[in-house]
């Protein structure tokens, strides 16, 4: 427990000097002379426990002091409480190897199938947003519970070329700060403070790809920016090792085509697409953000991943003041020695 005005603390010094205070009272009362006959008489008048009820009033007050000491210090407490809402941005990588058929039909068709899976079990309170990247990336959905258009958003997903995993990250903490104003856009012209190791919004972004980095800022880059606002990065990798299967991308037109001129591979064909996953990188993200990786090699491992990510629970940590407890614990006292003092000293 922390102290936001700690130097009042030092008010604890009074506690000693209203003791002493209470004990010069106790002697300066004048003594009473009274004659009685018999000093068993008096002896079997006086109630048991007459001293401790005698002081014990003034032991009340000493811990409402305490306690009202404590409480103008305005102690602080950081405590972990389940979020009101929870955000889950899919970012996934729309590049041209999302097209290559070593996991049927194709990579891409697999991760957009485990994507609706993945949305359909979440809670209908749940916010779901999904970013695309390939040479740039874009909010295809801001974060919705209307699950019919990210339905329609994921089946309409289509290929580009290039791979920017940093801007895909990017792009999903934006979508994150629409919604969550503690979250600063990384694009907004202001300073992001970090936040406490171990803190972390309640928000994830779950991204998938299959390849490296070939343009945009630097994943790692992006990843300190996520972890400095407390976005938590599940990455996933996605395909197999070695892959020399055939491409096949004719269902797709891309939206992002005319930025970077014909596709390389005769207007979307089959062709032939090596390009190993940056595994390494990807871990590093996950380690920085909070998050963890991993590696999916057909649709039943990637639905088995969906599966395990941690979206069903978001607990949000929050820096709380909690002087009013220990105001109600000093009045609580207080009150408690009055009644006391009225029912063993009653004035008539």
């Amino acid at each position: 427990m922390e102290f936001v005005w700690s130097q009042l603390l030092y008010l604890f010094g009074l506690i000693p000097l209203f003791i002493l205070a209470y004990i010069l009272i106790l002697r300066r009362r004048k003594p009473y002379a009274v004659q009685y006959s018999s000093l068993s008489l008096i002896r079997a008048a006086l109630p048991k426990q007459s001293q401790w009820k005698r002081h014990f009033p003034f032991a009340l007050f000493l811990l409402a002091m305490s306690s009202l000491i404590m409480a103008m210090a305005r102690p602080i407490s950081t405590v972990t409480l389940p979020a009101d809402n929870a955000t889950i941005i899919l970012t996934i990588d729309v590049s041209r190897s999302m097209c290559s058929t070593d996991i049927p039909p194709n990579r891409l068709e697999a991760a957009k199938e485990a994507a609706l899976q993945f949305i359909y079990a979440q809670d209908a309170d749940t916010q779901v947003g999904i970013v695309v990247f390939a040479g740039f990336a874009a909010i295809a959905q801001p974060p919705t519970t209307d699950r019919n258009l990210l339905i329609a958003t994921i089946n309409n997903i289509t290929t580009a070329r290039r791979t920017a995993i940093g801007d895909g990250i990017l792009m999903s903490i934006d979508a994150i700060s629409e919604i969550d104003d503690s979250v600063i856009s990384p694009y907004a012209n202001v300073p992001s403070v970090p936040l406490p190791e171990g803190e972390f919004v309640p928000a994830i972004v779950v991204l998938l790809t299959d390849g490296v980095t070939t343009t945009g800022i630097d994943p790692l880059i992006a990843a300190q920016m996520a972890k400095d606002r407390g976005v938590r990065v599940y990455t996933i990798g996605f395909g197999t090792a070695n892959n020399t299967a055939p491409m096949n991308c004719s269902p797709y037109t891309s939206q992002f085509e005319e930025p970077f001129g014909s596709p390389p591979f005769g207007g979307g064909g089959s062709g032939n697409f090596r390009r190993e996953i940056d595994e390494e990188t990807l871990k590093q993200i996950a380690a920085m953000t909070g998050g963890t990786y991993h590696l999916a090699e057909s649709s039943a491992e990637l639905q088995g991943v969906f599966d395990s990510l941690p979206t069903q629970l978001f607990n949000v940590t929050e820096t709380t003041e909690i002087s009013v407890i220990f105001a109600a614990i000093a009045a609580f006292f207080v009150v408690f020695a009055i009644v006391l003092s009225i029912m063993w000293n009653p004035l008539m």
